[in-house]
């Protein structure tokens, strides 16, 4: 099972209407036709009420605050902000890239099955395949299943507190299609490509939706209800990332793991190596 997401140039620069100074913008979310779910910066200086402009055709209004410090903004000018963000976004590289988006990322930093636009992170164990890989898969009897979720600020979101059952995930966009989730159904076994695919599969499986928003939070302790297998990346401490691993693997299997990883070198972090936990 594949999430077919694929990451829009999302991160805006521009400047202040009032004042002049310097604005980054990384849109979420739609939350209407005109209006986006959306991070600002510097934050603390930009009010309801503010206008950032991008291009002479392209602004947006700072409308209201969020809960966790973003902002809803409302866009005037161009009509087709998917178009907007194609002409004058960037790329939202992972912040330990230490360098600007160039004009190769908008394919590098996709998988080659990414469809449906709308992350603002690549779903980065399926960067492990190629077109060649997904063949040799079919060649051997597997069947390939597309589903989609929108990575969001929820999958990365550090966990703070210590008592992190109450550790709360932004929610985030997920959809299957009919024809998808039968052949998930009736699969003898369900192999995830990265964790995004695992939370799709299994909100899926939880709620009976087929599209919606989940904040699902799978920790050691969950009972699968769909997912057998998982490939998977190297992750953080600290993350809901590294306790739905463990809530597949168990915890010693885990830690052991991540030993063996740490021993060898081996590469964590979007475009590191990966583990198959069967």
């Amino acid at each position: 099972v594949l999430n077919d997401s694929r990451v829009l140039p999302s991160r805006l620069f521009g400047h202040r209407v009032q004042g002049g100074g310097a604005v980054e913008m990384l849109l979420l979310e739609p939350v209407s036709a005109r209006e986006w779910r959306a991070l600002v910066r510097p934050g603390k200086k930009l009010r309801t009420g503010d206008w950032v402009r991008f291009a002479d055709d392209f602004e947006a209004e700072i409308v209201s605050h969020g809960e966790r410090g973003e902002r809803i903004v409302r866009f005037s000018g161009e009509t087709d902000i998917y178009q907007a963000m194609e002409r004058l976004g960037h790329i939202p590289l992972p912040p330990y890239i230490k360098r600007g988006d160039q004009l190769e990322d908008r394919e590098r930093y996709q998988t080659v099955f990414a469809r449906e636009k709308g992350s603002v992170a690549a779903p980065t164990a399926g960067l492990h395949f190629t077109d060649a890989t997904l063949n040799a898969c079919r060649a051997r009897g597997a069947h390939v299943a597309r589903v989609t979720l929108h990575v969001g600020l929820g999958t990365f979101q550090p966990i703070e507190r210590e008592d992190f059952e109450n550790h709360q995930l932004h929610h985030e966009r997920y959809s299957i299609s009919p024809e998808t989730w039968a052949e998930i159904q009736s699969a003898k076994r369900v192999i995830a490509v990265g964790t995004t695919s695992v939370r799709t599969v299994e909100s899926a499986a939880l709620s009976g939706q087929l599209t919606g928003n989940t904040n699902l939070f799978i920790r050691p302790g969950y009972q699968f209800k769909r997912v057998d297998a998982m490939l998977t990346n190297f992750h953080l401490p600290r993350t809901s990332l590294l306790l739905l691993v463990s809530a597949l693997a168990g915890a010693e299997l885990t830690l052991a793991a991540y030993r063996h990883a740490v021993e060898q070198r081996y590469r964590f972090f979007s475009y590191g190596d990966c583990m198959l936990i069967l």
